[in-house]
């Protein structure tokens, strides 16, 4: 052996334990030598996202295998509450225009949420209060409706947890009630009601899943879409109970003219919360959604004599079975979301029995740490006609206005 080659096996000798020298670990863990290379540590951090990902599909599978058990504990909640399938009627509301009927709709994709957004709508200028229209028939609900429940609402049955999960929760496999307390007398004590602002908007009406639609909608009318029920909420809020309301109307499930909702939610909460920021005003937000079931289901009781869409709200509790506390989707509104929900079902079990189905508790966020009054309200069904979901904004009007006006307390 040469010289050079010597010197240079010297110098090779002496890198080698420079590198021992300044590794962050010991080297005598084998699994560290592997990472030491740029090519293993980039699939290693593959490999975790990868799983990550599939972890949540297999929960959104389980949730959509879950949907028609749901719905038949659901039918079973609803029997227990009331001896005949129709709650009894209430007194006559005015009449809106009717809608023509035409072809159903599939069932919607689960609801997601990720941490990350790609693309996602541009505010173009800032979001103003714009006059209603003048309602012809105006809505007849609180003036004539008396409480009547057909549930016993007694602090000693609220007290019991089981009463309350057989007959206002219904809680996701993928979740537990054990995430929140469910403490009925806390939910009800809390303070829910708004002082009211003459000038500035206090409710901000959105979908995340614009595109949702009903058994009978037209295609292309948007008046028949959720976002044509939420105008309809609007203006009742305005007209009938004074209340100053955004209505945004953004499509957030729509990427490249085609319908995609796996970043709905994502795209929606940017939105929101920079209208929230121009809008400091706003203490109500309400991201209106119709549900999906099982085909051949119906979501449908009497009010007024007329066929009325039930109602869900939906609240996420940002905790899964499988993963425990989800830290990046955190929520410090956690109980005030579901106080909220709570005195509006039970506002609703007092005058309106049979008009909710639950509150039905899943593992994700849902966008509700924006407020504390922040609700995603599940209306009808892919299965129901546009009329009768318009017809559940006039008691959904009235119970909102009750608990933000404190009349019950």
């Amino acid at each position: 052996m040469t010289k050079f080659q010597k010197g240079f096996c010297v110098i090779l000798c002496l890198c080698f334990f420079l590198v021992l020298a300044v590794m962050p670990e010991p080297f005598s863990r084998l699994e560290n030598i592997y990472r030491q290379f740029p090519i293993y540590r980039f699939a290693e951090q593959k490999a975790r996202d990868t799983y990550l990902e599939a972890d949540w599909r297999t929960e959104e599978k389980l949730i959509e295998e879950n949907a028609e058990y749901v719905g038949q504990l659901l039918e079973s909640t609803q029997a227990q509450q009331t001896k005949e399938p129709q709650v009894t009627e209430f007194p006559q509301m005015t009449k809106e225009p009717q809608v023509t009927e035409f072809p159903q709709m599939t069932k919607e994709p689960q609801v997601t949420e990720f941490p990350q957004m790609t693309e996602k709508p541009q505010i173009t200028e800032k979001l103003q209060v714009t006059e209603p229209p003048q309602m012809t028939d105006s809505p007849q609900v609180a003036e004539t409706v008396q409480p009547h429940p057909v549930i016993d609402l007694s602090p000693e049955k609220l007290a019991d947890k089981n009463y309350l999960l057989e007959h206002f929760f219904v809680v996701d496999a993928a979740t537990t009630a054990e995430a929140a307390s469910l403490n009925a007398a806390e939910y009800l004590a809390k303070d829910m009601t708004l002082k009211p602002e003459k000038d500035q908007p206090q409710i901000l009406i959105y979908h995340s899943h614009s595109q949702e639609t009903f058994a009978d909608s037209r295609t292309g009318e948007e008046a028949d879409t959720v976002v044509g029920v939420g105008d309809y909420l609007t203006e009742i809020l305005e007209q009938k109970y004074g209340y100053q309301v955004i209505h945004v109307r953004e499509h957030f499930d729509v990427i490249g003219g085609e319908i995609d909702r796996s970043r709905a939610y994502d795209f929606a909460r940017e939105y929101v919360e920079k209208v929230l920021e121009e809008n400091p005003t706003v203490q109500v937000l309400i991201d209106l959604h119709r549900d999906g079931v099982p085909e051949g289901k119906r979501l449908v009781t009497k009010i007024g004599g007329r066929d009325t869409a039930q109602i869900m709200f939906y609240n996420g509790l940002s905790y899964t079975v499988n993963q425990g506390k989800i830290s990046y989707l955190p929520n410090p509104y956690i109980e005030e979301n579901l106080a909220f929900s709570f005195q509006l079902e039970y506002t609703a079990a007092e005058y309106y029995p049979g008009f909710y189905r639950c509150i039905y508790l899943a593992g994700l966020r849902y966008n509700l740490h924006l407020r504390p009054r922040a609700l995603l309200v599940e209306a009808g069904a892919q299965t129901n006609t546009v009329q009768e979901v318009k017809n559940a904004m006039e008691p959904l009007g009235d119970i909102l206005n009750r608990v933000l006006k404190g009349s019950d307390k």
